[in-house]
């Protein structure tokens, strides 16, 4: 038989990605040496097992594999059950290994896993809660250990230090084994530089200066904001002007005050469809109540402000607003093109806004960013939807009209991923050495030398090895390239995207704006030229959705 391995590693073992191939690879091999050898290998990194299959990259490209009859193999062995299934994904996966009759074999059932058999479908089940049960324990187990560590010992938990503060040695870890690998604690220690910025932020905001005046205060002055100060800690961020985000947060930070705070953010786990959950979810930061912060039981480094002072500014930040309560619930008014719309002079996204009955796009740049920018750019600038859009369709309606076929095919043939010419080489050497195994075996059942056959049989294998070895001295991600469309998949998504951009026009505006992201659209509005630039990148994944025509259509899928 001929097999295909299939593993995973995730960053949050804190493993070495070759040390855990091995010795699942290992345990995969001892199962299957008497019945075959492992010709392919599906080997994921940095994945988190709560990720579906279909999402997974080597997993994903493993289920896209089962569908090609000359795969190279006829079953999959898993070398550690924990590592590859999780929750019910072993219930949503092996009915496609089924489909395709491609057996999966785990070494906790000893061979291949029987679709008929209630036991090994209990087996798997209880795999999948136990994976999910371990990785809720370890979850649990450190969130609590991080929160004593910062309520009892005020420990520093890592991550960028708060303007106005530096970080200084605070002597060994209490670990024994973390200390004999020379890893330290630090604690927060006040910057001589920028701890004074900080004060007079508290005091310019507590004298009645609003926060948008102090921004535009410090630029002015040209005190560097925290990212411009430290740019090695701040690289997700390149503006050199204070903005009002910066000083907000400064205001609403309670480490100010000297005590150790934490938890005040958590990674919260989200569906990405609640109408179908075999999709996972997806992490994204979110902030906690206030009630959640873990507090330290006394200060834990030298405060900036007192707990006066940064109260009485909380105060203060709570009674921004109207004073008259809003009449009746905020109208939420729909923006086809919000997120796409790029202003030309800075670069940044423009902003929807409503006005007079009608959507706009705005960009809003007070002038003391600007000259800390260099950058000649008005105080604001707008751009109404209403004359983006039929210009916008008319362009792509004709752009995608299936009398341009051809020139489509051209252009999008040339952004189909390219194949390193090694990782080519080396798959038709695999592919080569695969026949000619299969020619040798079949001489050896029709009655050849075996020991002839069998010097034939250890040659052609030392070759595939030696290809095997050159691919995985490759990146992961070049390894196993995004599959090029081909020429008829190309022209079916021009011809499906001609008929339905010709519906744009009366579209309902969900639709639309979903329809424009599908299709990769940026727009740059030059507001010197008053010209917008639309470029159009369709995905390769993308495909054919219905937009509203007065509701005869069939229901979006």
């Amino acid at each position: 038989m001929r097999f295909a391995f299939y593993g995973r590693v995730s960053t949050e073992d804190q493993q070495d990605p070759e040390s855990s191939r091995a010795w699942q690879l290992t345990r995969a091999q001892a199962l299957t040496d008497t019945h075959g050898e492992i010709t392919a290998e599906y080997f994921d990194i940095g994945q988190s097992r709560s990720i579906p299959w279909k999402r997974r990259h080597q997993a994903s490209q493993l289920l896209e594999d089962l569908r090609n009859p000359t795969r190279g193999f006829n079953a999959v062995v898993i070398g550690e059950p924990h590592r590859a299934f999780y929750g019910n994904q072993f219930s949503l996966t092996f009915p496609v290994f089924e489909h395709y009759g491609v057996g999966l074999w785990v070494p906790e059932v000893g061979g291949p896993v029987d679709p008929t058999s209630e036991a090994h479908d209990l087996i798997m089940s209880v795999f999948g809660g136990m994976s999910k049960g371990e990785r809720n324990r370890i979850k649990i187990r450190v969130r609590s250990a991080m929160a004593a560590q910062a309520k009892v010992e005020g420990r520093y938990l890592g991550g960028r230090p708060p303007y106005g503060y530096q970080l200084a040695d605070a002597g060994p870890h209490p670990n024994p084994a973390k200390a004999a690998d020379g890893k330290r604690l630090h604690i927060l220690a006040r910057d001589p530089v920028t701890a004074p910025v900080v004060e007079r932020i508290f005091t310019l905001y507590l004298n009645g200066m609003g926060i948008f005046l102090i921004a535009q205060t410090l630029t002015g002055e040209g005190i560097l904001s925290p990212s411009a100060y430290d740019p090695a800690r701040n690289r997700h961020r390149s503006g050199k002007a204070w903005s009002k985000s910066a000083v907000q947060a400064i205001l609403t930070n309670p480490r100010y005050t000297g005590h150790q705070v934490w938890n005040k953010q958590r990674r919260a786990e989200t569906l990405l469809d609640v109408n179908d959950v075999a999709l996972g979810y997806e992490t994204k930061l979110t902030w906690n109540n206030r009630e959640q912060w873990i507090w330290s039981d006394r200060p834990t480094h030298p405060a900036i402000i007192d707990a006066a002072t940064f109260t009485a500014a909380g105060q203060r930040l709570a009674r921004r607003g109207p004073t008259s309560e809003r009449l009746g619930p905020r109208n939420h008014h729909p923006y086809v093109l919000r997120s796409l719309m790029v202003h030309q002079q800075c670069g940044r996204r423009m902003q929807g806004n409503w006005n007079h009955g009608r959507a706009h796009y705005r960009c809003r740049y007070p002038q003391e960013y600007a000259v800390a920018n260099s950058i000649d750019h008005p105080l604001a600038v707008y751009i109404r939807e209403d004359a983006v859009l039929p210009a916008l369709d008319g362009w792509l309606a004709t752009a995608f009209a299936p009398a341009r076929v051809e020139e489509n095919l051209a252009a999008l043939d040339v952004t189909q991923p390219h194949i390193s010419p090694e990782i080519d080489v080396n798959r038709a050497i695999i592919a080569d050495c695969d026949r000619k195994l299969a020619r040798h075996r079949a001489a050896l059942e029709a009655g050849a030398d075996p020991t002839l056959v069998t010097v034939w049989i250890a040659d052609v294998q030392a070759e595939q090895a030696n290809a095997l070895a050159a691919l995985q001295r490759v990146a992961p991600s070049q390894v196993t390239p995004r599959r090029r469309l081909t020429r008829q998949k190309i022209t079916e998504l021009v011809n499906g995207l001609g008929g339905l951009l010709a519906a744009l026009h009366d579209a309902d505006p969900i639709d639309k704006a979903e329809v424009y992201r599908q299709l990769g659209l940026r727009l740059t509005y030059d507001h010197e030229t008053e010209t917008v630039l639309a470029e159009a990148t369709p995905r390769s994944s993308v495909d054919l959705v219905y937009v509203s025509e007065g509701g005869l259509e069939p229901p979006r899928p």
